[in-house]
């Protein structure tokens, strides 16, 4: 069952590829019904099914059958469907589907690999940014939630998080939380982005809920963690990467943002497969 604004959004996506109408498989209709398969030539964790599936639906397939669920991870040359249909109109919607499924799988791979990694140094959580693709946030903050990852806010309109910009606007950071906390009261946490320790002590002294320690070394975060000292949530980010995660998880810090989830990852290889047709009998 699918909402229709999801329903509108892949047809979007469905339209982007078909335009005027499919010239390579449209002289291909009519000839029976076929069965189509995915698979994984890489190793990794597996996100965006029920999306894929709600493509071919909407490009007309007809049956449809999980060998695996989204967060599963999987061996390359595991089989992770079959989709059943008119030939040409699995065609119509298999790259509309792969795009989804190998963008989204990379970003669950990628995802539960850095939840694993802080876990082994820390307790820190991994968490997104909105640095996803445009149009694609939902699916993409979907994708990090299925490895292991949590979602920092969604867009402008569900947090405060007061940046260098806003600090500047206001003229400083007690006077930017101050006219925040003035306007929406006790209902949201803010969070202040500090680049420095001074910064860190000025947050904490304006009553920020949460402090992101931005750009910061992983022996700068350390110290603030200890000036924090409990006293609110610490985020880490900026710089943050497969290769120094483990020395940031080390610090103490409560989180660690990552627009690399997101911004720069690398599509998980999946192939879609169709079968021959069938030789009717006496048939060579």
């Amino acid at each position: 069952m699918f909402y229709p604004k999801l329903d509108a959004i892949l047809l979007e996506f469905l339209a982007e590829d078909l335009g005027s109408g499919d010239i390579s498989s449209s002289a291909l209709e009519g000839l029976g019904e076929r069965r189509g398969w995915l698979t994984a030539r890489k190793p990794g964790v597996i996100a965006g099914l029920p999306f894929a599936r709600r493509i071919f639906e909407l490009a007309g397939a007809t049956t449809w059958t999980s060998l695996v669920t989204d967060g599963d991870e999987v061996e390359a040359g595991k089989v992770l469907a079959y989709v059943d249909g008119p030939g040409h109109l699995l065609l119509q919607g298999e790259r509309t589907a792969l795009n989804l499924l190998q963008r989204l799988s990379g970003i669950a791979t990628k995802t539960r690999r850095m939840v694993r990694i802080a876990a082994a140094h820390g307790h820190a959580r991994i968490a997104d940014t909105r640095k996803t693709s445009p149009g694609l946030r939902w699916f993409e903050k979907y994708a990090v939630r299925i490895g292991g990852g949590c979602n920092h806010r969604w867009g402008l309109y569900d947090a405060v998080l007061l940046k260098d910009n806003h600090i500047k606007l206001a003229g400083g950071i007690d006077r930017a939380v101050a006219a925040v906390r003035e306007t929406i009261g006790l209902a949201h946490k803010i969070e202040v982005e500090a680049e420095s320790l001074e910064q860190v002590r000025q947050a904490l002294a304006a009553g920020a809920d949460i402090i992101m320690l931005d750009n910061m070394s992983p022996e700068q975060v350390a110290e603030a963690v200890k000036i924090v000292a409990g006293q609110a949530v610490t985020e880490a980010s900026g710089g943050i990467d497969e290769q120094n995660l483990a020395r940031y998880a080390s610090t103490g810090v409560d989180y660690i943002s990552m627009g690399a989830l997101t911004h720069s990852v690398s599509a998980l290889d999946i192939a879609f497969d169709l079968d021959e047709p069938k030789q009717k009998v006496g048939q060579r």
